[in-house]
């Protein structure tokens, strides 16, 4: 992977990350680098997901990768807090 596709998982990580917190009711007990960390597994296999479903590639804005990238930060986020919370 080169320098740019680092960089770029990193940015979308961040804002897959972020939108997923944000899809999470209630206040999350995860600190800044997990919700990053999270984004950017989340928009990893958000989009190996979308290649799955053969909508990955579409004109113009792939909308429903989005989706299931956002989503699995949602998930990723709330199973996270959920583990924290535990302790």
């Amino acid at each position: 992977m080169e320098i740019s596709g680092i960089i770029s998982a990193i940015v979308i990580g961040i804002i897959i990350g972020v939108l997923g917190r944000l899809v999470v009711p209630g206040r999350q007990r995860i600190g800044v680098l997990w919700t990053i960390l999270v984004g950017i597994v989340a928009a990893l296999l958000g989009s190996a997901l979308a290649a799955g479903f053969d909508v990955a590639d579409t004109d113009g804005v792939d909308w429903i990768e989005w989706l299931f990238q956002i989503g699995l930060a949602a998930l990723g986020v709330a199973a996270l807090d959920r583990a924290k919370a535990r302790r």
